[in-house]
C-alpha cells in the first residue's frame, strides 16, 4: 500500500508541476506582446528544420521516456532522468519515504530546460526607456514651447483687444489675410497626405514614376507662379523653387534604373498591411495633434509681432515646429515598424494600439534623437553623391570627395534611418540599433542594395509635391487679397504641406525598412522570397548595373 500511495502521490505532484510549467511558458509567450492575436506556435520561417507538430501531453507519466519541452519554435523530446531504485521497492515496503526523496530531486529539470528561449522573448518586450537624455531634452523643450506659445497667444489677444490703434490694425490685418490661408494649407496637406498614402498602397508601380516626375513639374510650376507676381520677395522664393525642381529632375533621371527593383520591394513589403486594418490609427492621431499644434503655432506667430525681436522668435518657433513634427513622424514609424517586424520575426499579429503606446513612452527618446540626426544624415548623403560626380576633375575636389565619403561612412555606421526597426523590436538605443542594423547588412553583403534603395527619397519627394501644391493654392489666394504676404505665406504653406505628408508616408517607409532589416536578420524566413538574393547575385555578376552610393574605397578606409 505504501508503494502504491507513493506512486500516486508522485504522479499527482508531477502532473501539477507540469501544468504549472506549461502555464508559465504560455504566460512568457504572451508577455512578448500583450495585445497579440493568436501567437503562432510555429514561428513562420524562423528556422529551417521543418515543421514539428506534437500534441501537448498534460497527463504524461513520469516513467515515460519522453518529456515534451517547448524551445523557441520547435519541441524536442528529452529522456527522463534514470530511476535505478525502482526494483528495490517491493523488498522494503517499510521505508518508501526515505527512497522517494532522491527520486524527487530531478523534478526541477523540466523547468530549467526552456531557459534558452528567455533572452529572445524578453528583449522583444524590453521595459527600459531608450535614449533618456534625448527624451529629457525633448520633454523640457515641449514644456518650454507650450509656455512660449501660450504666452505669445496671450500677447496677441492682448494687442488685439487693449493695444494701441496701430498694433490693433496690424494684428487684424495679419489675422484676416494670414490665418485663413495657413489653416487651409493645413487641411489641404492632410487631405493630400492620405491621398498619397492610399495611392501608393493601391498602385505602387504607377505611383513611383508619378511621384518622381510630378514633384518636378509641380515644384517648377510653383516657382514660375511666384516669379509671375513680379515682387522681389516672391522672385527670390520662385528662383529657389525652380532650382530645386531642376535638382529633382536630374535625380529622377539618375535613379531610373533603380525604379523597377524598388517597385518589387514596395509591393512585397506592403503585403502584411492588409492583415492590420487599424495600422493607420497612429497616423490619424499624429495628424490630428499636428493640426491642432500648428493652429496654436500660427496664433503664436501673430502674437510674436507684438513682442521683442519678432524675427528671432519666429525662427525659434519654426525650428521647434520642425523638431516636433519629425518626432511625430518617427513615432508613427516606430509603431508601424514594431507591428510589421514582429509579424516577420515571430509570426504574430500585434495590437497596433499597444505598439503606439510603447512608441509614445519607452521608445520616445530614440525618436527624439533620430529626429535631429536622420535628416542631417540624408542631407550629407546627397552632398556626398554630388561630390562623387565631381570626383576626378581636379586634385582638390578629389580630396574633398573622399574626405566627405569618410565622414559619411562613420555617420552611417552610428546613425541611420534603418535603426527604427530594431529600436521598435528590441528596445535598443538609436546608436546601438544603427550599429547592429548596419552589421546585419554587412554580414549579408546587402550594403549595395540598401544604398540604392530610393524609398526614403520617394517619401521625401511626396512631401515636396504636397508642399508645392499648397504653395500654388495659397499663393494664388494671397495674391488676390494681400499680395505683400505672398512670399511669407508661400514658404509657410510649403513647410506645413511637407511635414504633414511625411507623417502619413511613414507607413510605406516603415514597411520597406522592416522588409530589408528582417531579411538581413533571417534570410531563410519563409515570408521572404529570393528577390534580394537574386538581385545581389546579378549585381555581383555585373548583369545589373546600378549607380552606387559613394562609399570610402578600401585603400582609403585603411589609412
Amino acid at each position: 500500500m505504501g508503494a502504491t500511495e507513493l506512486v500516486e502521490e508522485r504522479e499527482s505532484d508531477g502532473g501539477e508541476e507540469r501544468d504549472e510549467n506549461e502555464k508559465k511558458e504560455e504566460q512568457e509567450v504572451k508577455d512578448v506582446e500583450k495585445g497579440e492575436v493568436g501567437f503562432q506556435e510555429e514561428v513562420v520561417g524562423s528556422h529551417g528544420h521543418g515543421d514539428f507538430h506534437v500534441s501537448r501531453m498534460q497527463r504524461l507519466n513520469p516513467s515515460n521516456p519522453l518529456r515534451i519541452v517547448i524551445n523557441s519554435a520547435t519541441r524536442v523530446g528529452t529522456p527522463s532522468p534514470p530511476q535505478p531504485a525502482r526494483p528495490a521497492r517491493p523488498a522494503h515496503p517499510a521505508h518508501p519515504a526515505h527512497r522517494a526523496q532522491p527520486r524527487s530531486a530531478p523534478t526541477p529539470t523540466p523547468t530549467q530546460t526552456p531557459t534558452p528561449q528567455q533572452p529572445s522573448l524578453t528583449t522583444l518586450n524590453s521595459r527600459a526607456y531608450t535614449n533618456r537624455i534625448s527624451l529629457f531634452v525633448f520633454l523640457l523643450h515641449t514644456v518650454v514651447a507650450v509656455g512660449v506659445v501660450g504666452f505669445l497667444v496671450f500677447k496677441g489677444i492682448q494687442g488685439l483687444i487693449g493695444g494701441a490703434e496701430s498694433i490693433k490694425r496690424k494684428e487684424k490685418k495679419v489675422l484676416m489675410h494670414y490665418l485663413p490661408q495657413v489653416e487651409a494649407a493645413s487641411l489641404l496637406s492632410i487631405t493630400l497626405a492620405f491621398t498619397w498614402q492610399k495611392a501608393v498602397r493601391e498602385w505602387p508601380t504607377i505611383m513611383l514614376h508619378f511621384i518622381l516626375w510630378s514633384s518636378f513639374l509641380v515644384t517648377l510650376s510653383a516657382g514660375i507662379l511666384l516669379i509671375c507676381f513680379q515682387k522681389p520677395p516672391t522672385d527670390g522664393v520662385g528662383v529657389c523653387f525652380i532650382a530645386f525642381a531642376i535638382g529633382i529632375g536630374l535625380y529622377a533621371c539618375w535613379v531610373t534604373q533603380r525604379i523597377g527593383f524598388c517597385c518589387k520591394v514596395l509591393i512585397k513589403s506592403l503585403e502584411p498591411v492588409s492583415k492590420f486594418p487599424d495600422l493607420n490609427q497612429p497616423i490619424y492621431w499624429m495628424l490630428g495633434a499636428g493640426f491642432l499644434w500648428m493652429s496654436l503655432w500660427i496664433l503664436a506667430v501673430i502674437g510674436a509681432l507684438n513682442f521683442y525681436f519678432p524675427p528671432l522668435v519666429i525662427i525659434a518657433l519654426g525650428l521647434s515646429l520642425a523638431w516636433t513634427a519629425e518626432v511625430m513622424r518617427n513615432i508613427a514609424n516606430l509603431t508601424v515598424s514594431r507591428v510589421i517586424a514582429l509579424y516577420y520575426l515571430r509570426g504574430m499579429q500585434s495590437n497596433t494600439q499597444f505598439c503606439f503606446q510603447r512608441a509614445l513612452t519607452r521608445n520616445l527618446g530614440s525618436a527624439c534623437l533620430a529626429s535631429l540626426f536622420v535628416p542631417a544624415i540624408e542631407a550629407l548623403r546627397i552632398v556626398a553623391r554630388g561630390l562623387n560626380l565631381l570626383e576626378g576633375e581636379d586634385e582638390f575636389m578629389f580630396s574633398c570627395a573622399h574626405c566627405c565619403l569618410r565622414v559619411m561612412e562613420s555617420i552611417f555606421r552610428y546613425g541611420n534611418g534603418w535603426a527604427f526597426v530594431q529600436i521598435a523590436s528590441y528596445g535598443k538605443g538609436f546608436v546601438k540599433a544603427s550599429q547592429d542594423t548596419w552589421e546585419l547588412f554587412e554580414k549579408e553583403e546587402m550594403e549595395p542594395i540598401v544604398d540604392s534603395d530610393i524609398t526614403s527619397s520617394i517619401c521625401f519627394l511626396t512631401g515636396v509635391c504636397s508642399g508645392s501644391i499648397c504653395v500654388i493654392v495659397v499663393a494664388a489666394w494671397t495674391a488676390r487679397v494681400h499680395q505683400s504676404f505672398t512670399a511669407t505665406i508661400s514658404l509657410l504653406a510649403f513647410f506645413i504641406g511637407y511635414l504633414m505628408t511625411r507623417i502619413a508616408m511613414a507607413v510605406p517607409h516603415a514597411c520597406v525598412s522592416c522588409y530589408y532589416v528582417c531579411y538581413a536578420e533571417n534570410p531563410e524566413n519563409r515570408l521572404f522570397d529570393k528577390m534580394i538574393k537574386d538581385r545581389l547575385n546579378m549585381m555581383k555578376s555585373g548583369r545589373d548595373v546600378v549607380v552606387p552610393t559613394p562609399r570610402v574605397p578600401r585603400q582609403f578606409a585603411a589609412t
